[in-house]
């Protein structure tokens, strides 16, 4: 079966597959951190969870990088970068910093996130490294990579400052819940999931790939939800929640 032809079937299917997560979301929580509940099969520690789910975004991602046939264009070793600061961290070093790396995380989710996040390095760098034209330098100075990589490192900040708060948090409450109340926690209630769509969607503009676009689609699809059901949680577990603050987007909603 030709390449191309694989490659455009998995492309759809995240297409289809964000739409179906959006919907199911809002109505099945995934039952990791606060919203943890047991009868979802076999469970791993979430540490050990974490670095399994998320290293095929860096091993794939630079076995594709390695094989493509750009590894000396300029715009490609940058996009290969850009890429890889979010997933070293996510991989290897956020897990490695998390608290309460102990607890229970179901492997069915490890094994769902481990299938996505192949197709989705595989499909961003096959598309960056082979099957589109290859980007020329004067790409970076465009407006289109210049904003695109400005929300990028802006989503990076506050998707690490976030998750720093909660875990100095964790560290005081002996891994139990409290309220956060410094950085963007002053405005929203999960400026980590804010942060990592801001991430995806910056990455889509500044690669302006329909796989980059594909992404992006997956990664609010999976987290809005997520953000709703974290604000509702707040506002029942704890009485005294600040009223105005929002679930994900500063003084809007």
């Amino acid at each position: 079966m030709d390449e191309s032809l694989v490659y455009n079937i998995l492309l759809y299917a995240v297409f289809i597959c964000s739409l179906a997560v959006f919907f199911v979301l809002f109505f099945i929580k995934a039952p990791y951190g606060r919203h943890y509940r047991k009868g979802w099969g076999l469970e791993t520690n979430a540490r050990l969870g974490w670095m399994i789910m998320e290293s095929p975004a860096v091993f794939v991602m630079a076995f594709i990088f390695v094989i493509g046939s750009r590894t000396a264009n300029t715009a490609a070793i940058v996009f290969f970068l850009i890429w890889m600061t979010h997933y070293i961290h996510r991989a290897f070093i956020y897990p490695i910093l998390m608290r309460g790396g102990m607890k229970n995380f179901p492997l069915l989710l490890i094994i769902f996130a481990l299938v996505f996040n192949s197709i989705n390095a595989y499909l961003n760098g096959r598309y960056l490294f082979y099957f589109s034209s290859p980007y020329s330098v004067s790409w970076l100075a465009r407006p289109p990579f210049m904003i695109g990589l400005a929300l990028f490192f802006t989503g990076l900040v506050v998707n690490i400052h976030s998750d720093s708060v909660l875990r100095k948090l964790r560290m005081m409450d002996g891994n139990g819940y409290s309220i956060p109340d410094r950085g963007f926690f002053r405005f929203v209630s999960n400026p980590n999931y804010l942060g990592e769509m801001l991430e995806w969607i910056g990455w889509a503009i500044l690669t302006w790939s329909p796989a980059g676009l594909a992404f992006a689609l997956f990664t609010v699809a999976n987290l809005f939800p997520r953000a709703l059901s974290n604000h509702r949680w707040y506002k029942k577990k704890f009485s005294d929640y600040p009223q105005d603050r929002k679930i994900l987007i500063p003084f809007i909603y």
